[in-house]
């Protein structure tokens, strides 16, 4: 009677049979052996087959009943819209994380004390001129001045910085004068408002801030050489700037969506309406300071005061910016930081526009 076990006895006789099969006892269990299967052959192999027959019902099903929906014009905008915004400002998010990591790792935190006033209320201004110099968007801004912070500088001084470097650096002050050909006075309209908001919310802050509502973050130091501190730096502000972005993305398209067009048209006819409206529009659409000049000339139904508000407004609180500021330096500090500096960018944005447009 043939043994139903596999054993040693098995192995053993096949090692030294000149036949290249193993012995039909293979792969069976016994009546006493062990329950379960042994091999593909059991219940668990059995069930691979109609797991894999279940997914497939699922996609097919997934595929004719979503697929109405996933090509709706309304919807292919918004992917076309979130896609844009993310495209349009990661290489300034990369040129900002960059520019701050080297600033954690190269620049010694004593020449911050050498290159801005002692006193921090002449130190806003100066840090706000600053930006004039230093192309970028909103997106870079967030995280130089992080990393300003962190090096030492007073927040006023890096809050000055952050809203003044998106308005007024060239690459910005050139695209306005493109979009507004034979119009200086706009050029200069936004670099004034922009930059006297920009020196009026840091000494605001200055005055009014208490360190509590500001959560500066704390920067990777290491002990190795520069460029490993760089590396380093720059991984950590781009994997956490870069995640808030992507938010601020998806309420900026979903916004872009729902906001009909036809209400605009309506609401340019009332002068004080039509400043709120494109305020409230900039915040909205959340376009990169580098093309918002252009959108706002579009808009020729809005007068020129009501455009001033779109591009000053804009560089400074957008959707994407609010996620980066809170997700950078706390929700408290932007419950309070957005509010304040949206009040004074069109109120600014308002004046300039009394006086030179």
């Amino acid at each position: 009677m043939s043994e139903l076990r596999t054993g040693p006895r098995d192995v053993d006789a096949w090692a030294t049979d000149e036949s290249p099969f193993p012995p039909d006892s293979w792969g069976r269990t016994s009546s006493a052996g062990p329950a379960g299967p042994v091999g593909p052959v059991g219940p668990v192999g059995a069930a691979l087959p109609w797991g894999f027959a279940l997914v497939i019902v699922l996609l097919v099903v997934g595929r004719l009943a979503l697929a109405p929906h996933l090509t709706a014009p309304a919807l292919r905008t918004w992917a076309t819209i979130f896609v844009a915004i993310c495209v349009q400002a990661l290489p300034f998010l990369v040129f900002g994380v960059a520019l701050s990591a080297a600033i954690t790792a190269f620049v010694p935190a004593s020449f911050w004390t050498r290159a801005l006033p002692r006193h921090p209320a002449a130190a806003v201004p100066v840090a706000g001129m600053a930006g004039a110099v230093l192309p970028g968007c909103e997106c870079a801004s967030v995280p130089v001045a992080s990393g300003l912070m962190a090096r030492g500088v007073a927040p006023a001084a890096a809050l000055a910085f952050l809203l003044a470097s998106p308005a007024i650096n060239p690459i910005v002050l050139v695209a306005t004068a493109v979009a507004f050909p034979g119009q200086p006075l706009m050029v200069l309209a936004r670099f004034g408002a922009s930059l006297t908001v920009a020196v009026l919310v840091g000494w605001l802050w200055l005055r009014f801030g208490r360190a509590d509502w500001l959560r500066i973050p704390s920067r990777p130091h290491g002990d190795g050489p520069k460029w490993v501190q760089f590396g380093e730096a720059m991984r950590h502000d781009l994997l956490h700037a870069g995640g808030f972005l992507i938010v601020g993305g998806l309420a900026a398209a979903t916004m872009n969506v729902t906001v009909p067009r036809e209400w605009l048209t309506a609401i340019a006819e009332v002068p004080w309406l039509a400043v709120l409206v494109m305020a409230l529009l900039a915040v909205l659409l959340s376009i990169c300071s580098e093309a918002d000049a252009f959108v706002a000339a579009s808009m020729t139904a809005f007068s020129p005061t009501a455009k001033l508000a779109f591009l000053v407004v804009g560089p400074m609180v957008d959707l994407k910016l609010i996620a980066l500021q809170a997700g950078t330096f706390g929700r408290a500090f932007a419950l309070r930081f957005v509010p304040v500096t949206f009040a004074l960018a069109v109120l600014v944005s308002v004046v300039f526009g009394r006086l030179l447009l």
